[in-house]
């Protein structure tokens, strides 16, 4: 998965008073989009490209070195330009560490441009001293970045798999998913997501594997379960356009294998459960 960099080490790790040094890298985002140059490899420019006065923030470290976060940038800068996040996952230039803390920067760049200002009075939120928050001088709240929990279901039926594909969007293999709601146990998560995009009830839920997804800001936990009772599927039309039992033989995976979901596909067809 795309979590897995060893032997490289991604630190999140929240650090006061660090200083820019000229040669560390710098993420900027477009919204889904990076600013890179990924014309035959992956390159991301550095605080001198960028200059040390744009707004930049610490954001972790990896193998030691510190990554920051500056401020999208009108009109770019020369020899990079902004290329969405995904078709760098499938365009294959780029190691997987480097995608993963590309994944982590636009997760946290995401949570700096929603809390500008407080939710709760909107005046203009500050950045804390201690701690990776943003906090409200006026009246004292503190927002935390922003971790939507989803889950993913893996429901099994002998030796078939219930795969499906998204009527829109994501266009290969998937497995059915969905965020948690408030008040609501991630199995039951599970069960409730299950039976809104197919009508199926399930049994026997057993956690599999987390992943952190920062492409949605996700929190992925993993799950595996067993269809219980009628196996006929009844498939929501608005939100798939595939849903059906697939032999364990004839699974095909995704083109690549960063996702909790193309694991979990993986597991099943190589794994008698």
């Amino acid at each position: 998965m795309i979590q897995d960099i060893y032997p490289h080490k991604l630190n999140n790790q929240f650090e006061t008073g660090v200083e820019p040094m000229d040669n560390d890298p710098v993420l900027v985002f477009d919204g889904g989009k990076i600013l890179a140059d990924t014309d035959g490899w992956l390159r991301i420019p550095s605080v001198l490209e960028t200059g040390k006065n744009a707004n930049l923030k610490f954001l972790f470290r990896l193998d030691g070195r510190a990554y920051f976060l500056a401020d999208k940038i009108e009109g770019g800068l020369p020899g990079y330009e902004y290329t969405d996040l995904k078709q760098i996952r499938e365009m294959k230039i780029g190691e997987k560490h480097q995608i993963f803390a590309f994944m982590t920067g636009k997760h946290l760049s995401d949570w700096y441009r929603d809390v500008k200002f407080c939710g709760r009075c909107g005046c203009e939120m500050k950045h804390s001293e201690t701690e990776r928050a943003m906090e409200c001088e006026k009246c004292g709240y503190t927002a935390y970045p922003r971790i939507m929990p989803a889950v993913i279901v893996g429901v099994t039926n002998g030796n078939k798999l219930l795969v499906t594909r998204y009527r829109t969007g994501y266009q290969h293999n998937a497995l059915v998913a969905g965020f948690t709601e408030i008040g609501e146990t991630l199995e039951k998560t599970v069960a409730r997501e299950v039976m809104e995009e197919t009508g199926l009830h399930v049994k026997n839920i057993r956690y599999y594997k987390s992943q952190p997804w920062g492409m949605a800001n996700d929190i992925l936990t993993g799950f595996f379960c067993d269809a219980d009772g009628d196996t006929e599927i009844h498939m929501d039309e608005s939100e798939l356009k595939y849903a059906e039992w697939v032999e364990r033989e004839n699974i095909v995976l995704q083109p690549d294998s960063s996702s909790l979901t193309n694991e979990m596909m993986e597991f099943f067809k190589n794994n008698n459960l």
